[in-house]
């Protein structure tokens, strides 16, 4: 499957690598952002790849293994500072973020963060966090008050209690192990939705992912730290897929701006336009913001 990075055109404007320059995708994914940054630094300068995906990192790999300039690392986007710190480089001229899930992730990750493709109940990008529980841990042993928390706070899904109870109902039955399984307990619970066009589990299985990962704690640390990784005229730029992201973005954009130590390079957030929604659909929901450091 061709991978198509989000907003591409958009970043690398915002971005305008340079040779010389130090730049990080703290969430490599499938490669898209990075081919296009390490070809305009035309192997000059520093260029560091960090995904939480193993997979994803060992995709990549080949592509740059003759680049000496090119450092890939297995972690978080969260840890970035520790990272710096780790492999003692300067501060970061361009940062991109794009808090989407990959196409392999959604088309055959095996892992469950598709509704759409019948997988054991994950969710974990990085399986080697065994104290991070899966989502069928989740969905299986979480009380109806925790799980209709989750679904309600981190997807935004009014029938959360309604879900929440069917799934308590169903695993005194039979516990729920596969992502079909799962959604056919979520359609039960869900009334006809009329003409809404997603998917009825889609806002279910968006919070349990969120949840399951701590993607939310992840995007506020790595926001707090921006200031102390950021070089003077850094650009830094966040792609969003959900209204909870964008909140955290805009809101930390904001205080940036107010305590004078960035400005917004677009004061309203860039969204893909028609010809590349009609190419990526996934796209539909992405927001672009971009903050300069001073």
């Amino acid at each position: 499957m061709t991978h198509v990075p989000v907003l591409l055109k958009e970043v690398i404007k915002v971005l305008d690598p340079k040779p010389g320059e130090f730049f990080v995708d703290g969430t490599l994914g499938a490669g898209g952002h990075a081919r296009a940054i390490i070809e305009r630094t035309k192997g000059r300068g520093l260029f560091l790849g960090i995904d939480w995906d193993e997979k994803a990192l060992e995709a990549f790999r080949p592509e740059v293994a003759s680049r000496g300039n090119v450092i890939l690392a297995h972690g978080n986007y969260a840890e970035i500072p520790e990272l710096l710190k780790k492999l003692q480089t300067p501060k970061i001229d361009g940062l991109v973020l794009d808090l989407g899930l990959s196409s392999d992730q959604l088309e055959s990750s095996g892992r469950g963060f598709s509704f759409m493709r019948n997988e054991p109940l994950d969710m974990r990008y990085n399986r080697n966090e065994e104290e991070r529980p899966t989502a069928a841990q989740v969905v299986n042993s979480f009380s109806e008050e925790a799980l209709t928390d989750i679904i309600f706070k981190y997807g935004e899904e009014k029938f959360a209690r309604r879900i929440a109870k069917k799934i308590v109902e169903r695993r005194r039955e039979t516990r729920i192990m596969t992502t079909e399984e799962l959604v056919r307990v979520i359609e039960s619970a869900v009334p006809g939705r009329g003409k809404e066009r997603i998917h009825p589990a889609t806002r279910a299985f968006q919070a349990l992912r969120i949840y399951v990962n701590g993607e939310l704690q992840n995007l506020e640390s790595i926001l707090k730290s921006l200031p102390d990784v950021m070089e003077e005229g850094g650009r830094a730029t966040v792609i969003s897929f959900h209204s909870l992201e964008d909140r955290l973005v805009k809101n930390a954009f904001r205080e940036l701006v107010l305590a004078k130590k960035a400005d917004l390079i677009n004061k309203k957030p860039i969204s893909p336009g028609p010809p590349e929604i009609r190419g990526n659909p996934r796209s539909r929901s992405a927001k672009l913001r971009a903050i300069r450091f001073k």
